[in-house]
C-alpha cells in the first residue's frame, strides 16, 4: 500500500531545511513546481508518469514484476526506484516479493532490476537526505535494508524489531527513521548510522502509514481500530497525544510551511486537515473513492491524493483548499513520488 510523506522530505531536500526549519517567509521559487509526478498502478502493474501541469499521465511503464506500491525518486530527478511486493496486502497470504525496479524516467523503460535475493517483501523507498542512499523497508526481514542507488549494491540493513515494518519517514538530518509495524501497531525508532533500534512505541492494535512533521518533532501513524490519530514525541519517543478523526485514516503528509497535516479518510472520500498548532481537525476536502497517498509538492502550493479505486489523483490548491484537477492515473493509484527538474 501506499507513504509516505516520507516523500515530501527527498522532494525538497536543501530548500526545506534553509526555508521552512529556519522559519524563513519566502515566496516560492516558480521552479519548484515544475517536475513530473510519478504514481504506482498497483493493479496496472505500472509505473505512471503523469505531465502536473497538463494534467495527464504521459506515460506508463511496465514495472516487470507484480506488483509495486510505492515509488521514489532519485534526487537528480532522472530514475525512479520501485520495489517489487508481491500480489497481496500487508500480512495477507500472497507472493513474496524480491526486487526493485528502477526505471530511467527519460526512456521511459526499466533499465536496472536489484534481486535481493530471497523473499522479502519490499516496500517503501526513502533517499536518505544527507548521504543520498536509498533505504527501503524489507518487512519479511523485519527491517530496512540499505542499497547504493548507483551501483545497486546491498550495504546491510536496519533492524525494526518488528514483523509487517510497512512505511518508513527519515529526518532531514538522516540520523533518524521511523517504521509503521502494521498489525502489531508499533512504531520502530531506527538510528540509521549505528544501524540499531532504540525503541519500539505501542500505540495501536492495528496502525497504519507514518509522516514526520517539517521540524522533525512529532511522527503521526493512523489508528486503524478507531477514528484517531497518534502523534509521538520524538524527542521523548513516547506517545504524546491523540486527534480525533472523521473516520478512519490512512496516509498522512506535512505542509512544507508546517501548518497543517493532510490525512487521508478512505470510507469517507475526503482529506481531513488538521492544524498543527492547535492539533486539531479544521477543514476536509471531497477527493473521490477511497484517497490513499498524500503528496505536497516542493513550492508547497499544491497537495496530491491518490484515490485507489477511482484510477485519480486530486490536485488539492493548499491556499484555496480545493481541488484544483482530477488527474486520469491507472488502476489501484497508490504510491506517490515527485521527480525534479523536468
Amino acid at each position: 500500500m501506499a507513504c509516505c510523506a516520507c516523500r515530501i522530505l527527498l522532494a525538497v531536500g536543501a530548500i526545506f531545511l534553509m526555508g521552512v526549519c529556519a522559519g524563513a517567509q519566502t515566496a516560492p521559487s516558480p521552479g519548484l513546481s515544475h517536475g513530473l509526478l510519478l504514481v504506482a498502478n498497483k493493479g496496472d502493474h505500472t509505473l505512471g508518469i503523469i505531465d502536473p501541469e497538463a494534467g495527464e499521465e504521459i506515460a506508463t511503464v511496465d514495472e516487470g514484476g507484480i506488483t509495486g506500491h510505492e515509488v521514489a525518486a532519485s534526487p537528480d530527478g532522472r530514475r525512479a526506484f520501485v520495489p517489487i511486493y508481491g500480489n497481496s496486502g500487508v500480512g495477507a497470504p500472497g507472493t513474496d516479493g524480491h526486487t526493485l525496479a528502477v526505471i530511467d524516467l527519460d526512456a521511459h523503460k526499466v533499465v536496472k532490476t536489484l534481486d535481493f535475493d530471497k523473499p522479502l517483501r519490499p516496500h517503501c523507498a526513502v533517499f536518505g537526505p544527507k548521504n543520498g542512499l536509498l533505504y527501503v523497508t524489507t518487512e519479511l526481514a523485519n527491517s530496512v535494508t540499505i542499497i547504493d542507488p548507483n551501483t545497486l549494491r546491498n550495504l546491510g540493513s536496519v533492524p525494526t524489531g518488528q514483523p509487517e515494518s510497512h512505511m518508513l519517514a527519515i529526518t532531514h538530518d538522516g540520523k533518524r527513521g521511523y517504521t509503521s509495524n502494521v498489525h502489531v501497531g508499533t512504531l520502530s525508532v531506527l538510528d540509521l548510522e549505528a544501524r540499531k533500534t532504540l525503541a519500539v512505541i505501542h500505540v495501536s492494535p492495528h496502525a497504519q502509514r507514518i509522516a514526520l512533521s517539517v521540524d522533525d518533532h512529532w511522527v503521526f501513524t493512523a489508528d486503524q481500530t478507531k477514528p484517531q490519530l497518534a502523534v509521538i514525541d520524538t524527542t521523548t519517543n513516547q506517545l504524546s497525544k491523540w486527534i480525533p478523526l472523521p473516520g478512519l485514516a490512512y496516509g498522512t503528509a506535512a505542509s512544507l510551511d508546517g501548518k497543517w497535516l493532510l490525512v487521508t479518510v478512505p470510507a469517507l472520500g475526503n482529506v481531513a486537515v488538521v492544524e498543527l498548532s492547535t492539533m486539531k481537525v479544521v477543514r476536509s476536502v471531497s477527493v473521490p473513492k477511497s484517497p490513499q497517498e498524500v503528496l505536497v509538492r516542493p513550492d508547497n502550493q499544491v497537495a496530491y491524493v491518490s484515490c485507489l479505486e477511482s484510477k485519480k489523483v486530486a490536485a488539492i490548491n493548499l491556499q484555496t483548499w480545493k481541488v484544483d484537477q482530477l488527474i486520469d492515473a491507472g488502476r489501484m493509484a497508490d504510491g506517490l513520488a515527485w521527480a525534479v527538474g523536468h
